[in-house]
């Protein structure tokens, strides 16, 4: 188990900016006949569109736990994936 320690915070914020882009496009990609947005995710979860666009450019400095649990349910993917290092990124914007 890793412990983050405070110079680190930055590293969890890109990898979890990272996974939410990586698993909105993997989505798409599964699913191009209900694509789904920044903007269309961010009316389904109640949020403004500049905050899924600032997690997924990973400029976010913090991110409640309700709204990644919301963003997982949308996009069928367990939360702890989204702390996960990806190895492989999509290939789609």
């Amino acid at each position: 188990m890793k412990l983050y320690l405070d110079n680190e915070k930055k590293d969890i914020f890109k990898i979890v900016g990272s996974n939410v882009r990586y698993y909105r496009q993997l989505y798409n990609l599964n699913h191009p006949k209900e694509m789904i947005s920044q903007a269309k995710l961010a009316e389904i979860i109640g949020v403004s569109t500049g905050l899924i666009g600032a997690i997924e450019a990973e400029r976010l400095q913090g991110v409640s736990v309700p709204v990644l649990w919301n963003i997982s349910q949308v996009l069928g993917v367990p939360i702890d994936k989204f702390f996960e290092e990806q190895k492989v990124p999509v290939g789609v914007n």
